[in-house]
């Protein structure tokens, strides 16, 4: 059985994930420069940053989560459910942090903190993706075909 969410035997998760990723990341960048003094541009570049990749996450999670509900139950599936148990929860961690940037300049320690911990979970999700990918072949012919057998 292949995963539902592709176009073209391409599976479309993967290919939208990037953007939340490189957004969120950007965000941080530049918000890390505005804590070090930078000028007021940089808090503003790292909000629009933050909102694109809360948009971009919202919509990458939408064929994420088709592929993971159509996938056997499996050691990779759970690996799955982490991957997007931890997702989750870093979307909610920016969405947190850009409503509280929103707010009162005196929540800014406490908004770069948040946004600290979204990244290191970010990047813990990132290894749980890649290992989906190039341990258990999620998205890959030859997962696929050892699906279509197991069915």
């Amino acid at each position: 059985m292949a995963l539902k969410a592709q176009i073209a035997q391409h599976p479309i998760h993967p290919m939208l994930v990037v953007f939340p990723i490189g957004l969120w990341v950007f965000s941080f960048v530049c918000y890390t420069v505005f804590m070090l003094g930078g000028a007021e541009v940089w808090k503003t570049v790292a909000m629009y940053s933050m909102a694109g990749g809360i948009i971009g996450a919202a919509l990458a999670a939408i064929p994420g989560m088709i592929d993971l509900f159509s996938m056997n139950k499996s050691k990779a599936r759970s690996v799955g459910i982490w991957h997007m148990l931890i997702n989750v929860t870093v979307l909610t961690l920016f969405t947190v942090a850009y409503f509280l940037r929103l707010g009162d300049a005196t929540e800014e320690a406490v908004t770069y903190i948040i946004t600290v911990i979204a990244i290191v979970l970010l990047a813990v999700s990132g290894w749980l993706g890649g290992e989906l990918v190039y341990v258990y072949g999620v998205a890959t012919r030859a997962y696929q075909e050892a699906d279509d057998e197991r069915s």
